[in-house]
């Protein structure tokens, strides 16, 4: 079994480099090439754009940045369905709109192949420890079969229903990183300003009720002033753009998820949309 894996990022790389260790023969493609490369001294096999890796792979991953470069991987003039065959599997692991992930795959289904929207969530270091979960939407029989394939770096895999419905389960997952995000800020600017101990209410909270990922994960970083990517602030704008647009269409009010996305719009007009998501505390700390 040959897999393809496109988008070789700071989630890609690891689940890229979990698969070759499981081993797997990987195909490889990215916009950039030296983010390949030490996957290619790890045995992996560089080709040169999408539709190689579709005519040289069985199963196909992807995880890209926007849904523009979802369309042009997948739909492009080079792109996977422009040589893909009857029978594969592509898994779309980028957190994407619903409806293209519908789009994605009724044009699959029209060309004999298999889409899957399967996003994941569990941050860099779930990536690095092979710990991720994925929301899966598409095909349930479809999923059985790849399923020994995801776990080398998937931890758990939940199934959500038809096409788009994995998207929509990422969405309801960064809407709730919303909250925590900007609870998390608000949490420790105030502990700051009333001289407590950082380290110890990080500690303190994570052992009750108000414990959550973001606390865990970002707070400490917070506090060494790593501000590194694990999670692009311009990416989890897109992604709350996307659930944001959802909700209109659906008029669903999300006030509070509106008021995170215009804090991190605010956060990259005065510092910088290439940070890590937990850069929001700049807005009081700057």
């Amino acid at each position: 079994m040959k897999i393809g894996f496109i988008g070789l990022g700071v989630m890609g790389k690891s689940m890229a480099r979990h698969l070759i260790q499981a081993g797997y023969d990987l195909n490889v493609y990215n916009r950039t090439k030296k983010k390949a490369q030490p996957l290619i001294e790890l045995g992996a096999q560089w080709l040169d754009s999408p539709s190689q890796i579709a005519e040289q792979s069985d199963i196909v991953f992807t995880i890209l940045g926007y849904p523009h470069d979802v369309e042009e991987v997948y739909l492009g003039k080079a792109g996977l369905f422009s040589a893909c065959r009857s029978g594969q599997i592509f898994v779309e692991m980028t957190t994407s709109s619903p409806s293209l992930a519908v789009k994605l795959y009724r044009e699959g289904q029209a060309l004999g192949v298999s889409v899957l929207d399967a996003p994941v969530t569990g941050g860099d270091i779930g990536a690095k420890e092979g710990h991720l979960t994925t929301l899966v939407g598409g095909d349930e029989e479809i999923l059985a079969q790849i399923k020994p394939v995801l776990a080398t770096f998937c931890q758990q895999i939940e199934y959500f229903g038809p096409a788009g419905k994995g998207q929509d389960a990422k969405m309801a997952n960064q809407i709730m990183i919303a909250g925590t995000m900007t609870g998390m800020c608000e949490a420790l600017a105030y502990a700051k300003n009333n001289d407590l101990n950082l380290n110890q209410v990080i500690q303190t909270l994570n052992s009750g009720a108000a414990a959550n990922f973001s606390l865990a994960q970002y707070g400490p970083r917070i506090l060494k002033n790593d501000y590194s990517p694990g999670f692009f602030v311009k990416h989890f704008i897109k992604d709350l753009r996307i659930a944001l647009e959802v909700a209109e269409k659906e008029e669903l009010k999300l006030p509070g998820t509106q008021l995170a996305y215009d804090l991190y719009q605010k956060l990259t007009h005065q510092f910088s949309e290439d940070d890590g998501i937990q850069a929001l505390i700049k807005l009081w700390w700057g």
